[in-house]
């Protein structure tokens, strides 16, 4: 959820931006003296808290502080940063679960520390933005996954067809914390926001085990890499740093050498080439190597189409076949495993232990399931995956009916597909007209 900024610092951020687009060189000097601002952290509050997020090793709540008082609680954390008493807490290690069944590690900061990498990202956001490469999507205003998608689709389209499908090994986790300082201090020479940067890379880590033990590391400290994948200001890091393979891969002549172009997204990115792949991963692999970052050679692959298929930001791109002529072309479609995965949630939420529930509820649950996995996933042809998606949520919402209503029999007579969207509101999905014309065809 993104809020519009009060007037004043808008104007601030449009003042920062013209003048970094203006001075391509220029490094800012003054900027520490911004973050502190009423505004500029009132603001900052705002968006930390329409991101909402767990607590951290505090325990304190948005909840606390408004019952506290957000005026009070704003002003002290302003004092601090004026007087340059303020120091992080630790970061809530949380494990989220991956597809593959291993764990991602994610780093919950304190609000306060939110409140205060948000301060920051609203003052560093407009400077650095001039300098991503239009390549990079994450992150960024009026770029999405979405874009990187259509990107790839158009350069498949030019003839890239020799893909590197590449896989970085804990991108987070790995950053090198003197380098991308540099990064940093290309355009920011403040040295008191500097410094504040360097504690939040530095912060320690409490983690709580399964006896409920609490236990602090302080490993991104002790070696010097990695920026937690959770905080608030790590996105903007993140791209800082992966910018300089872009915008490298560029000065040092491999796109023109090879033909070949990046599309990234975070810690996603391949490189479509025309018949380069082989040269264009080695000389990727040497790159990272340069920047202290590890390829995971499991996944990393060469993939030549339409013999091959790869998937890129949950969407396999291959070779399709149009429904009305026949003839063959390359596109997205929405990745198997994700189809998967919304089936099985479908099934979570019309589970026999969710009869108590009124048909109202579960209904609105399946049509935000529904609407939010197909906004994302509309590009390609998805007709097809919206007909079997389809159906596995109407005969899963029926049986839930026939057991909420114990009907023995006789289903789809007692709950046909038109009671279950004219009556129930069951969303339906379909193609609507904003979709690329390939996705249609």
């Amino acid at each position: 959820m993104s809020l519009q900024p009060p007037h004043t610092v808008w104007k601030l951020q449009m003042a920062l931006n013209v003048k970094a687009k203006a001075a391509p060189t220029f490094r800012f000097y003054v900027l520490y003296d911004k973050l502190y601002r009423q505004d500029v952290l009132a603001h900052a509050y705002q968006r930390c808290k329409a991101n909402k997020g767990a607590p951290g090793v505090d325990g304190r709540t948005f909840a606390d502080i408004e019952a506290y008082g957000v005026e009070a609680w704003l002003e002290a954390l302003a004092k601090e940063l004026k007087d340059k008493t303020y120091q992080p807490n630790p970061v809530k290690r949380v494990w989220i679960p991956k597809p593959d069944g291993k764990q991602r590690p994610l780093g919950v900061p304190t609000i306060r520390d939110r409140v205060v990498q948000m301060a920051a990202v609203l003052i560093l956001e407009p400077i650095f933005e001039v300098d991503l490469p239009p390549e990079q999507h994450a992150y960024r205003a009026n770029k999405s996954a979405l874009d990187a998608v259509q990107e790839v689709q158009g350069l498949l389209d030019a003839g890239y067809t020799d893909v590197v499908d590449a896989d970085l090994s804990g991108y987070f986790d790995s950053i090198p914390h003197a380098d991308l300082m540099k990064s940093v201090a290309r355009r920011v020479s403040d040295r008191h926001l500097l410094h504040l940067i360097k504690m939040w890379l530095a912060a320690p880590v409490e983690e709580t085990d399964q006896r409920g033990r609490k236990r602090r590391t302080t490993r991104n400290k002790d070696e010097g890499r990695g920026t937690p994948q959770g905080g608030v200001a790590s996105p903007l890091l993140a791209n800082l740093y992966m910018r300089r393979f872009v915008v490298g891969w560029k000065q040092l002549g491999h796109e023109e050498r090879l033909d070949a172009r990046i599309v990234n997204y975070a810690d996603d990115f391949v490189i479509c080439s025309r018949g380069h792949a082989d040269a264009a991963m080695a000389t990727m692999r040497a790159m990272m190597s340069r920047l202290k970052l590890t390829v995971n050679e499991q996944k990393t692959r060469r993939c030549r189409l339409p013999e091959d298929t790869f998937t890129f930001l949950s969407y396999t791109f291959g070779c399709h076949y149009s429904r009305q002529t026949g003839r063959s072309y390359l596109g997205p479609r929405p990745a198997l495993k994700k189809v998967r995965k919304l089936c099985r949630t479908i099934s979570e939420l019309t589970d026999r232990r969710t009869c108590p529930l009124d048909t109202e509820i579960v209904v609105r649950k399946l049509n935000q399931t529904l609407r939010g996995w197909a906004n994302y996933f509309c590009l390609g042809p998805v007709v097809r995956t919206y007909e079997v998606v389809m159906k596995h949520a109407r005969r899963r919402l029926r049986r839930w009916l026939c057991a909420k209503h114990k009907v023995r029999s006789g289903e789809y007579a007692r709950f046909p597909n038109a009671y279950l969207h004219d009556q129930l509101r069951l969303t339906q999905l379909a193609v609507s007209g904003h979709r690329l014309l390939w996705a249609t065809t």
